[in-house]
């Protein structure tokens, strides 16, 4: 007897070939039975018509941050709503584990880096995760049974290096002995299940003390040492950042992730992968490390979003902002003296030149500030502005656009809500993303979901996308956008039975209405432990969601089921090899 058995559905099987209407039935987790419409006769515990429905491989998301979020929150919220069914975490360099058992204080330095560098709520990580493990294994054991969605994770190059060097992880260099138990650990976590090794060069990234990351102070040879350690073990990869991904790519940058991927003979993924067409060279120059890297024995894949990010500001938090050069120092001031430092016509015309200088890379973008919508305001001086846009407000005033902004935000003592609006959202970029996204080492991906949440949410892009190709820009078919976003990013993590709609693969489905598929617009809510602010989006048009054949989603809403697995390398994974 079948388990469930959805019938009539438009099935989009995730190959990118045409869909076609069948019934599909589910037995143990697995999809068993495929066929025409009434051709599946064998009975059913429970049965769907989904008629007019298009049923699809469940989502994979490959670059999140739910490392901590899935203790409290296990259906992996807002994703799973979205049609998320497999998420990949540990990225960028930054994992929960391994913790050295000797010295307790490195919880507290993870909890507050991972605070800084991925803006995660302090309070939602102390009283959030149980933070009960030490090894890699045991971090994955403590998630296993609990879990909504399928989950795999790679080791975090900052705990590898904090684990074995202490302190001195932050500006030196291990030792051969320290460098021969980073390797041992590595290894371990790896036999345990860890997909492979994430890193992080980047010049953004630092620690709660305002130092840079651990990662950021190793050199070729000991990252070439941990990839070389990646291709000793079954179904495993890279993740690496390097400052040039926000911008474009030095050429020490690309020989680095060259070699890294060639030694590993393992893909070696990077994002984001920023398309704008007013900086046409930007895309032909990043994806000279793919190109260089295939002749290598290596392949680098850009991930990219589809989608335009809604992303906050506010001139009183950390954000983006802050990453510009020489903004830190000012926006890091008490506020009475940061108010004071930017009513300062001087200091704000310092700030404008360096923001729109080259040494500014992809932050340029974000210092169109006559082009920023003013969101919540918390003064009278400022009732009114929410929902306008500031150069509207300065042509009223007669000031400079970040005059205006100062002002406005100095009245509500730095708390406004400010955003931006993107320049690159023009049509010639968006047929710039159209060509960009042919390339056989661009893909989807880059969301960030579980990270920055206060200020951005990027989660929802899988719905959003799908919506556009449906029924907006249509830059893409049904069945190519669905393949981008199920077997394309399963096949680069060698994911085994997942990414497609197929007999004897894992049953990870969604089922959605293609007249109503999009994501909400994002909204705040406080809803992390200790009552932290996040940004949260509605998914609109998910009928279904099913992991393993356990429904976790419907009519937009969850069921509470957690039938997710920890997905473990060379299990769940399967090689992709680079040497051919």
């Amino acid at each position: 007897m079948l388990d469930h058995l959805i019938k009539g559905a438009t099935v989009a099987d995730g190959t990118g070939a045409p869909s076609y209407v069948a019934d599909v039935g589910i037995r143990d987790g697995r999809i068993v039975a495929i066929a025409g419409p009434g051709a599946v006769t064998e009975p059913a515990r429970s049965t769907e018509d989904a008629t007019g429905l298009v049923l699809a491989p469940g989502f994979v998301d490959p670059h999140t941050h739910y490392d901590a979020q899935l203790f409290w929150d296990p259906y992996a919220t807002p994703s799973m709503n979205h049609g998320v069914t497999t998420v990949a975490g540990g990225n960028c360099g930054f994992t929960l584990a391994p913790l050295n058992p000797d010295r307790p204080g490195d919880a507290d330095y993870t909890r507050r880096m991972m605070s800084r560098v991925e803006g995660m709520s302090l309070v939602a990580l102390e009283r959030g995760a149980p933070w009960n493990w030490h090894g890699f294994g045991e971090y994955l054991d403590a998630l296993e049974g609990r879990i909504a969605v399928n989950a795999g994770f790679m080791v975090g190059h900052c705990a590898l290096r904090r684990h074995v060097m202490g302190e001195d992880a932050i500006g030196g260099q291990p030792s051969p002995a320290q460098l021969e138990e980073m390797l041992r650990l590595f290894h371990e976590a790896m036999d345990a299940g860890a997909w492979g090794l994430s890193t992080t060069q980047s010049s953004t990234h630092s620690d709660g003390d305002g130092q840079p990351v651990a990662s950021r102070h190793a050199r070729p040879g000991e990252l070439l040492a941990l990839s070389r350690a990646v291709g000793e073990h079954e179904g495993t990869q890279i993740e690496a950042i390097v400052a040039g991904c926000l911008d474009q790519f030095a050429d020490e940058e690309i020989d680095l992730l060259v070699d890294m991927s060639a030694a590993a003979g393992r893909p070696l993924n990077w994002n984001v992968l920023t398309i704008d067409a007013a900086v046409p060279e930007r895309v032909p120059r990043q994806l000279q490390a793919s190109e260089r890297a295939r002749k290598a024995g290596g392949r680098i894949v850009a991930l990219t979003m589809p989608i335009l990010t809604p992303m906050n500001m506010s001139l009183g938090t950390f954000c983006a902002l802050n990453l510009i050069p020489g903004w830190g120092d000012i926006l890091g001031l008490p506020i009475p003296e940061r108010i004071a430092k930017l009513r300062d016509p001087a200091v704000r015309e310092e700030m404008l030149r360096r923001a729109g200088s080259p040494e500014a890379g992809v932050f340029r973008r974000l210092t169109h500030f006559g082009r920023y919508v003013i969101g919540d305001t918390y003064s009278e001086a400022n009732a009114g502005l929410t929902g306008r846009v500031v150069r509207d407000i300065a042509a009223e005033r007669g000031q400079e656009a970040f005059h205006c902004l100062v002002e406005i935000c100095a009245a509500d003592e730095m708390r406004t809500v400010l955003w931006p609006m993107p320049t690159d959202n023009d049509p010639a970029s968006w047929r710039l993303r159209q060509q960009t996204w042919e390339h056989e080492d661009v893909m989807l991906g880059g969301s960030d979901a579980g990270a920055h949440l206060d200020r951005m949410c990027g989660a929802p892009y899988t719905t959003r996308f799908i919506g556009d190709c449906l029924r907006g820009r249509k830059l893409v078919g049904l069945e190519r956008a669905v393949r981008m976003l199920t077997d394309d990013p399963a096949r680069l993590l060698g994911l085994r039975g997942r990414g497609r709609i197929a007999e004897g693969y894992h049953a990870d489905l969604v089922l959605f209405d293609p007249d109503r598929i999009d994501a909400g617009q994002a909204r705040l809510v406080h809803d992390l432990p200790g009552d932290s602010p996040r940004l949260d989006s509605r998914a609109t048009g998910i009928v279904s969601v099913r992991v393993g054949g356990t429904e976790t989603v419907r009519d937009d809403e969850i069921t509470g089921a957690v039938p997710g697995k920890v997905l473990r390398s060379g299990r769940d994974t399967e090689t992709v090899s680079t040497r051919g």
